[in-house]
């Protein structure tokens, strides 16, 4: 594990939601991880991370994916290994996107989402996400890294009224 002065490596985020009530639609919270070169470090992203996907290089993965919210602890999970990203990525934005099968649904309609950030055993952060209840989809987590190579994280959470298709590119300007 690192230390924050030597900037973060290897980071967990987790995506929990509670089930939608019964006889209801479910409720599907994605994790999205945009990437970023140093050449377009906003705007549309070189690649995105999500429910059926992976990085091309194997740094970025979702072990674990929920269409539901059901079970207990998290229903999401995505490795990010910043430390073996290539050189010519600069940024990394993670976030959270409602999927909008069965009509619209915003961060108001969904009970307890909440997303993690950890080094190790390291909080970075934890956001719930009743403050956009508003949003469809929100940024929580941006990893930059610096001109010796090392990532340093920084944490807010943004609100967006988008879906997975297009926010990807409004992920950049976060």
């Amino acid at each position: 594990m690192s230390s924050l002065n030597r900037g973060v490596e290897k980071i967990e985020v987790t995506l929990k939601w509670d089930p939608s009530p019964l006889g209801a639609p479910p409720h599907d919270l994605d994790l999205v991880a945009a990437t970023y070169t140093s050449g377009t470090p906003s705007g549309a992203p070189a690649y995105l991370v999500h429910f059926d996907s992976r990085s091309p290089d194997g740094t970025i993965t979702l072990s674990r994916q929920s269409r539901t919210g059901q079970g207990y602890g998290t229903d999401e999970e995505m490795t990010l290994e910043l430390v073996r990203l290539a050189p010519s990525f600069t940024r990394v934005v993670v976030g959270v996107v409602i999927q909008q099968r069965d009509g619209r649904r915003t961060f108001g309609d969904i009970v307890n989402a909440a997303a993690r950030v950890r080094e190790g055993y390291t909080e970075l952060a934890a956001h719930g996400f009743a403050g956009i209840a508003g949003s469809t989809a929100a940024t929580f987590a941006e990893f930059t890294r610096d001109s010796s190579g090392a990532w340093h994280f920084q944490s807010a959470v943004r609100g967006f009224d988008t879906e997975l298709q297009s926010f990807g590119t409004l992920m950049g300007g976060a």
